[in-house]
């Protein structure tokens, strides 16, 4: 059984659900500590918890660590995800790099002015259909077989988060205070 952490973060998915599937993916077991209020976050921010006062934040192997790409490349490789050669790794990032272009997009929507929201959901289906989702798709019919950890991850009950809400956005703007 690989090791356990605990992850920080909003209760939605944000920046730690990439986290969350690699996680998931190398069957590690997590515990989480969901921000709930400014006050948790300022306590947080306080006890020098979080490097650059932001989550995500993982605890894991006696670390504190932040920053996304950073958690990423640890978790990848402790567990061996890196690949067997600079190819297979440079394969990888470029993959990473996509799903990380298309969050960005993804993730900010909720955020978003009502009047900017229609375009940018426009911008997230362009983009998705035509550009990311056909890529990702023939790399799974090539490679992907239905890992059993990412069918726990899929299931219902896990730790697997709700696409945001309005309750969510109003959330992360008060604990954030923006």
């Amino acid at each position: 059984m690989a090791d356990k952490a605990t992850i920080y973060y909003f209760d939605g998915r944000g920046k730690m659900e990439s986290i969350r599937w690699l996680l998931a993916v190398c069957g590690v077991e997590f515990d989480e500590v969901l921000l709930k209020s400014r006050a948790q976050y300022l306590q947080m921010v306080k006890d020098g918890l979080m490097m650059f006062e932001q989550v995500p934040l993982v605890e894991v192997d006696g670390m504190r660590l932040v920053q996304s790409r950073a958690i990423l490349n640890y978790i990848a490789g402790k567990y061996d995800m890196n690949g067997s050669n600079l190819k297979e790794r440079a394969t990888i990032d470029m993959y990473v790099e996509g799903i990380r272009d298309l969050t960005d997009i993804i993730i900010r929507q909720p955020f978003l002015p009502d009047a900017e929201r229609d375009a940018n959901l426009d911008l997230i289906n362009r983009r998705a259909t035509k550009r990311y989702f056909p890529v990702f798709e023939k790399a799974f019919k090539k490679h992907l077989e239905l890992v059993p950890t990412i069918k726990k991850f899929l299931q219902p009950g896990s730790k697997r988060k709700p696409p945001p809400d309005e309750h969510y956005v109003k959330n992360v703007k008060e604990i954030l205070d923006f």
